[in-house]
């Protein structure tokens, strides 16, 4: 029973002999016994016999058929290469048979039949054989696929029950070195090490610190995907050669980190003496370049240094998992520490803007009851004045300053202070000028305004254009009675349209230089807007054009006119 390995070299498993031949049991063969064509040919036919190597080949006849170039792969009457020929009489075989085991379309390895004397295997026989080959095919698979899924169970297994344990409050680097012994169980090896920017966690056996960190930088200069396996660590890494009873094979995880950290499971030197069957360095080429098999198979040893035991598949695989694993982690490590942060942002924002809203609010109460006082006592001066101009200087004085108020008033009560609807700002505050007006004009008021979002400092000076305005039509269109009124608010792109309309007959000059004049242009120069006013025969119509974003100068600058927006 042959069995091939990785490297293409074969192995003795098992045998059943009589004293003709020698034990050939745990005997190893180079992979050059049976080259790559030769293994193609044994998966295309199971069942190989050669009753007798002192045959004499016969031509394929006649020869004026053109077939002398044929292939005869799958043609059991074929004839046997000279070379192989040569072999088995070097080995004192005169007949063989040979049965192919495959696995998955693998040739896995063969069953070998010798015979010192001529022997011809009769039909009967060799479909038994083929019969045995098909069966054994399967149950190898069948035991391989169950070693692989137990080995499988374990390492996830394994893997889950490491990371279960893992500290969600903590990093995963202080996870993977507060979980060192548990981590180095994961894979059969003989030490483990946690590597880092500058601290390395070691357990077991393993390379000194200096050659773990080295390893590490060596490993990080290469492209293997973040995984990293050698049964040979020296022959991969030379300067490994130094030291194979601390490390001869790894498997590595290098994981992407902020602060880079790389895994490494070590495994020591296993020093083995292999058994060849013959020199597996002869039967190499001649000088005329003829390929001549070997004339030896005495037991021939071969003792083997620096290879450690193999990393399956399962094991590198377990390992591709573990990183993903691990990468994962690390991202929901790092969300959990921006969504702290930004909590903490959001919570430290929200307490700024509740004592920017009390300071607001406090100086909003200061402002009302300096307004307060100011209107009252320009109340009391138009009671005690007797000069009618002065009066009526100081009554308008005084509705302006109840404007101002109003402003304040309406914009700062509610819980936002930032930004208000514009449109729902100037309804109340005709209402409540109205009622300072007459109730007559709640009758003649009429109002279209489109919802407009606009910050607070904009919307007053909006709110004061509007009340002047107001104020205007109901002093010079109406001469203080009630009269219609109309009021629009839109938007069109990235600016917004109030208009004002009367059906009064005005007596003011529009270019005047009067303190509401000269109020109105200041305020909006302030809001980068314009203002124009058309006769409507009778009435007038005021249409102030603001844009919506806010000017670079707005509330900083002093305008020509000597007044502050």
């Amino acid at each position: 029973m042959y069995r091939f390995q990785e490297d293409g070299s074969g192995c003795v498993l098992g045998e059943h002999r009589n004293e003709v031949f020698p034990s050939l049991m745990n005997h190893h063969f180079p992979a050059s016994d049976i080259p790559r064509q030769a293994r193609a040919l044994y998966l295309r036919n199971r069942i190989r016999v050669i009753p007798t190597i002192h045959y004499e080949a016969a031509l394929i006849r006649p020869a004026e058929a053109g077939l002398s170039g044929i292939d005869l792969s799958d043609v059991q009457l074929r004839s046997i290469s000279p070379i192989h020929l040569q072999y088995m009489a070097n080995m004192g075989v005169a007949a063989s048979a040979s049965i192919s085991l495959i696995v998955d379309g693998v040739l896995w390895g063969m069953i070998t039949c010798h015979n010192a004397t001529p022997r011809i295997l009769s039909e009967d026989i060799r479909a038994a054989c083929r019969t045995l080959a098909g069966v054994m095919s399967r149950q190898l698979r069948n035991k391989e696929e169950l070693v692989t899924y137990q080995e499988r169970l374990r390492l996830r297994n394994a893997t889950e029950f490491a990371t279960s344990h893992f500290d969600a409050a903590a990093s995963v680097e202080t996870n993977l070195r507060n979980f060192a012994s548990e981590l180095r169980s994961l894979f059969p090896c003989d030490g483990f090490a946690v590597i880092g920017t500058q601290d390395v966690t070691a357990c077991g056996l393993t390379p000194a610190t200096s050659d773990l960190i080295a390893i590490r930088d060596w490993l990080r200069l290469g492209s293997n995907g973040g995984i990293f396996c050698s049964s040979s660590l020296g022959k991969d890494y030379p300067p490994a050669e130094a030291w194979p009873e601390l490390s001869a094979g790894i498997i590595a995880i290098t994981l992407p980190f902020r602060s880079p950290l790389t895994l490494i499971w070590s495994r020591v030197e296993i020093v083995q003496v292999i058994e060849w069957a013959g020199n597996p360095h002869k039967g190499t080429p001649d000088q005329d370049g003829i390929l001549h098999p070997r004339k030896s198979f005495a037991s021939w040893q071969q003792t083997v240094r620096g290879h450690s035991h193999r990393w399956n598949a399962e094991q590198k695989q377990a390992a591709r998992r573990l990183r993903r694993i691990l990468i994962a982690d690390y991202q929901t490590h790092q969300l959990r520490e921006l969504n702290a942060t930004l909590t903490a942002t959001v919570q430290e924002r929200e307490s700024l803007l509740q004592q920017k809203d009390f300071l607001i609010r406090e100086v909003n109460h200061r402002v009302q009851n300096s307004l307060q006082m100011v209107a009252s006592f320009l109340k009391l001066q138009a009671r005690t004045s007797t000069n009618e101009e002065t009066t009526q200087a100081l009554s308008e004085a005084q509705h302006r300053i109840a404007a101002i108020g109003l402003v304040h008033r309406r914009l700062y009560r509610g819980d936002h202070v930032g930004v208000v609807d514009l449109s729902r700002y100037l309804e109340e505050l005709m209402k409540e000028l109205c009622s300072s007006l007459g109730k007559a004009w709640e009758q003649q008021l009429r109002m279209f305004l489109v919802p407009v979002t606009l910050s607070a400092d904009r919307a007053i000076n909006v709110g004061l254009v509007l009340t002047e305005l107001v104020i205007n039509a109901s002093k010079y269109a109406y001469h203080g009675a009630a009269g219609p009124l109309h009021i629009t608010l839109s938007e069109t792109g990235d600016r917004l349209t109030l208009t004002v309309s009367d059906q009064g007959r005005h007596d003011i000059d529009l270019n005047g230089s009067g303190f509401g004049t000269r109020m109105i242009k200041a305020v909006v120069s302030s809001l980068s807007g314009t203002l124009t006013y058309t006769p409507l025969h009778p009435g007038l119509e005021a249409v102030m054009s603001v844009p919506l974003a806010t000017h670079p100068s707005d509330g900083h600058d002093q305008h020509p006119d000597g007044l502050y927006s």
